[in-house]
């Protein structure tokens, strides 16, 4: 008869790892955005994005700031100056009701901070 080595998890350990990642993981739904972190907390960051805004009066356009505050998840390396993309969720606290989907570009990759002198 040979023997079986117990190199797989048990049931109980499987079970607890897949209760520990359900917690973590926040239902999405709605709407989907992509701007600029322009302020970064321990938890949460601001994105801005601009977006046309019609004056029928003067029949044009001109440009708004939406600023939207977004859950960080722990796994995400996102810094200041980067371009993301967030996705509405539950209400999480008095001011975020979304949470950060991806990264995009990092702010060293491109965008206004960088100049093609040439």
């Amino acid at each position: 008869m040979a023997q079986k080595t117990n190199n797989t998890k048990s049931k109980e350990d499987k079970k607890t790892e897949v209760l520990s990642n359900k917690k973590n993981i926040v239902p999405t739904r709605g709407r989907i955005f992509e701007g600029t972190v322009t302020k970064k907390f321990p938890t949460r960051v601001v994105v801005e994005f601009e977006r046309p805004v019609y004056v029928p009066k003067y029949q044009r356009f001109y440009k708004k700031k939406t600023r939207l505050h977004a859950r960080l998840p722990k796994d995400m390396e996102i810094n200041v100056g980067d371009y993301i993309k967030i996705q509405e969720c539950r209400p999480l606290s008095k001011i975020i009701h979304f949470i950060v989907i991806q990264k995009v570009r990092s702010a060293i990759q491109g965008g206004k901070n960088e100049a093609n002198y040439s």
